[in-house]
């Protein structure tokens, strides 16, 4: 027998404030898509092959037996994980995260974030998606309107809903409320979806003065790693500002970020140590690893610091 789902939860005005940033791929769902790239072969030649995402998150530096294909670049390894050039065109990240879903409610082992990333939704908390992909916001919005349908039962959306109308109430002071659509486009309206790769994003890193500076100094190789930095610093201060709004600050604060690349998870981390935790004080920061599929929630790597945002 089920539990009736109020309408509004009031509870929430009792919870501590818990912001999430996950990556997408093998880290909330294992997308099918692959990457498309040249591997040197025994005798020095080199073949076409297509690697997934776990994979290449092991052999992306190594360049002595990995590269790109000649003809096309990185444009042409990532063909598959940016938004087809014609409207027209079905888009491959919304099919292959039908597939994805579709293997779990088969029975296949979730990826290690991905019933973290269910809570999430359900108690209706602020999150961000910081992809390689070369997504447009609204594609990953959408990818995740397409979790919430396939992924979350029909009480739990309720539940969602009854959460978020909560939020609104004790954080927006808000007494009348829209449709459930119109508490759904305003929940998703205030998280953030960032596609390091998607030319908006990469353009809007460029121009910024601190990350213009470091993309100058940066190597290829640690380009992606520092576009996810620069997400992560965006999402930051974009919770700090809500919070600031609402009069929320004087509460418990964290902020979570899990990464199934090894490399991001260090460079995060690092970040953090680095800046973050001397730039904000008042929030935690926690960094998950869940490159280890024999982990079922990854392994945390790094609590850090409180947050404080001098000069706003």
């Amino acid at each position: 027998m089920t539990r009736p789902v109020p309408y509004l939860n009031e509870e929430v005005a009792n919870r501590d404030f818990k912001y999430y940033i996950f990556d997408w791929d093998d880290n909330i769902l294992h997308m099918p898509t692959k990457i498309r790239m040249e591997h040197k072969e025994e005798d020095g030649t080199w073949k076409s092959v297509e690697v997934s995402t776990s994979t290449f998150a092991l052999v992306r530096t190594d360049t002595e037996h990995y590269r790109p294909p000649t003809q096309g670049g990185w444009a042409e390894a990532f063909r598959n994980f940016a938004d087809p050039e014609n409207d027209g065109e079905p888009n491959r990240f919304i099919e292959d995260t039908l597939a994805a879903l579709a293997k779990v409610s088969n029975g296949e082992k979730p990826s290690p974030s991905y019933n973290t990333f269910r809570k999430t939704l359900i108690e209706g908390r602020i999150f961000a998606i910081v992809t390689a992909r070369g997504h447009a916001p609204a594609t990953i919005e959408k990818a995740v309107r397409v979790f919430i349908e396939n992924a979350l039962t029909p009480l739990e959306r309720e539940t969602m809903m009854s959460n978020l109308r909560g939020y609104r109430k004790f954080l927006d002071k808000v007494e009348t409320f829209g449709t459930d659509e119109e508490e759904l486009d305003y929940y998703l309206g205030m998280c953030r979806y960032a596609a390091v790769t998607y030319d908006g994003f990469k353009e809007r890193m460029a121009n910024d003065p601190v990350y213009k500076e470091k993309l100058a100094r940066a190597t290829t190789a640690a380009k992606p790693e520092l576009a996810k930095e620069f997400a992560i610093r965006d999402f930051v201060e974009h919770v700090f500002h809500m919070l600031q709004r609402t009069g929320g600050l004087g509460r418990s604060v964290a902020i979570g970020f899990s990464d199934d690349d090894k490399g991001n998870v260090k460079s995060v981390s690092n970040y953090i140590k680095s800046e973050l935790s001397r730039r904000f004080d008042g929030i935690k920061f926690v960094v998950y690893d869940t490159s280890d599929r024999s982990l079922s929630k990854g392994r945390k790597v790094c609590v850090s610091g409180q947050m404080n945002l001098p000069g706003f």
